[in-house]
Formats: C-alpha cells, sequence, structure tokens
C-alpha cells in the first residue's frame, strides 16, 4: 500500500486520473494477500493484534520507503512518534 499511496509523489507531473489507476491497481494486488491473511491470523490474534501488526510493518515500510525512494529524511520528531507506537504495541499485546 505504500508504494500505491506514496509512490506517485515522484511523478507529480502525471496526469490524476492514470496515477489513480495504477495505484487502484496496486492496491488491489495488496488487498488480494491482506483479506485472506487477516482471515487466517484471526484464528491466532484478535483484531486489535491483527491492527497493530499491520500499523508496525507498515511504518517501518513507510520509513524505509520514504528514504530510499522519495529520498527524504527521517527526521528526530518522527522517530520519537514512532517509537511512541512502539510502545502501545507494548500495552496492546501484554497480558494484562
Amino acid at each position: 500500500m505504500t508504494f500505491a499511496w506514496y509512490g506517485h509523489l515522484k511523478f507529480r507531473s502525471s496526469a490524476l486520473w492514470l496515477v489513480v489507476l495504477v495505484s487502484w491497481g496496486i492496491a488491489l494486488f495488496e488487498y488480494c494477500f491482506q483479506v485472506p491473511a487477516n482471515r487466517i491470523g484471526y484464528e491466532y490474534y484478535d483484531a486489535a493484534h491483527l491492527k497493530t501488526i499491520q500499523e508496525v510493518i507498515t511504518l517501518v515500510v513507510f520509513s524505509i520507503f520514504s528514504v530510499l525512494y522519495l529520498k527524504e529524511q527521517l527526521k528526530w520528531n518522527y522517530i520519537v512518534g514512532f517509537a511512541f507506537i512502539i510502545l502501545a504495541v507494548f500495552f496492546i499485546f501484554k497480558k494484562w
């Protein structure tokens, strides 16, 4: 999804309708894997756990993508914010 949602930012001169169609094509491909993965994962985790796993994976992939593909800096405040999200993972997965 990261590439579908943000990859087009390097091609700002492309027609918006074309970017939307390409992004939807990429997203559809990912959904073909994500939906079955959630079904299988729900056998082992509840919905909150699945969503948390998805968000952490998305943040890691997005961080790498933004640095390597979009050539943006990973600023200190982004890292601190991501660290707080990782802290949230602890609270969500901790058996209380």
